[in-house]
C-alpha cells in the first residue's frame, strides 16, 4: 500500500519522526557533557537559551572565525573546508529550552508529513529543508557569526503541509495561523536566524512541491531527481558564498 503521494503507509507509525527527535536530543546530551550548565541556560533570551559549548562550535553554522584556547590561531568554518557544518547544524540546539520547542514542533508537524509522504521521503524533505536554511544562513549572515538549531528544517516542515494540504484540496487554514505566528516570532525575536528560518520555509516548500506534484506515472524517478536538483542547487549556492567570501 501507498500513500497518495507514492510513500510507504508505514510512516502513519511516525517511526522517523520518533527517530529524529531521539537524534536530537542524544545530541543534545553530549552537547551538555561537553559543556556542562552553560549548555543548558544562561545565554540569551534573559537566560533562558543555552550558551556555547565545545559542540556546537564544533558544528554549528559558522562562515569563518578564529576561536579556541589562548593562543589558538587556527580558522574555523565553512570556508576553511568544514561543510559538515550545514549539516550537523540542524541536530545542535542552544540549550533545553531551544531543543524543547524545536522538538514539540517537530512531534505535531513531522508526524502528520511522515503520516502522508512516508518515511523515506520525509526524512529527505526534513534533511533538505534544515540543510537549505542552514546554506541561507551561511548565505546571509555574518561570517563569524553562528546559528544552530532544528528550526530551519521545521519551518519547513510547515510550508510543506501547506502544500500537501493544497495538493489533497484540503483547507490550508489549519496550518496557515502557526506560519504567520512564527514568521512574526521570526522577525521580532532577538537571537533568531531570520535568513535560516525562512531559508527552511522555502526549501521545504520547493520539496513538498515537487514530492506532491510528480506525475504518478514515474513518480518516483521524478521526485529523486527534484529533491536531487534542490541539493546541487543549494550544494552550489554554498560553493558561491564560500568563493566570495575567500576573495
Amino acid at each position: 500500500m501507498r500513500t497518495a503521494f507514492g510513500g510507504s503507509v508505514a510512516g502513519r507509525a511516525g517511526t522517523a519522526t520518533k527517530a529524529l527527535i531521539g537524534i536530537n536530543v542524544v545530541v543534545m546530551l553530549v552537547s551538555i557533557l561537553s559543556g556542562g550548565a552553560n549548555a543548558v541556560a544562561g545565554g540569551g533570551w534573559g537566560g533562558l537559551l543555552g550558551g556555547s559549548t565545545p559542540l556546537t562550535e564544533f558544528g554549528a553554522v559558522l562562515g569563518s572565525a578564529v576561536y579556541g584556547p589562548a593562543g589558538d590561531v587556527v580558522p574555523h568554518g565553512i570556508v576553511h573546508g568544514e561543510w559538515y557544518r550545514l549539516f550537523t547544524a540542524m541536530f545542535l540546539h542552544y540549550g533545553v529550552l531551544h531543543l524543547l520547542m524545536n522538538m514539540y514542533a517537530l512531534w505535531f508537524l513531522g508526524r502528520e508529513v511522515e503520516r502522508v509522504l512516508g518515511p523515506v521521503r520525509f526524512v529527505g524533505l526534513y534533511l533538505l529543508a534544515g540543510f537549505g536554511g542552514n546554506v541561507a544562513a551561511y548565505l546571509f549572515s555574518a561570517p563569524n557569526s553562528m546559528t544552530a538549531g532544528a528550526s530551519t528544517a521545521v519551518f519547513g516542515m510547515m510550508s510543506a503541509i501547506f502544500v500537501l494540504l493544497k495538493r489533497l484540496n484540503l483547507s490550508v487554514q489549519p496550518i496557515l495561523p502557526i506560519i504567520v505566528i512564527n514568521v512574526v516570532f521570526t522577525l521580532v525575536i532577538s537571537n533568531i536566524s531570520v535568513a535560516g528560518h525562512f531559508g527552511g520555509l522555502v526549501v521545504g516548500a520547493v520539496v513538498a512541491a515537487i514530492l506532491a506534484y510528480a506525475p504518478q506515472q514515474r513518480r518516483t524517478l521524478v521526485q529523486g531527481v527534484g529533491c536531487a536538483a534542490v541539493l546541487v542547487i543549494l550544494l552550489a549556492l554554498a560553493i558561491y558564498r564560500t568563493a566570495s567570501l575567500m576573495l
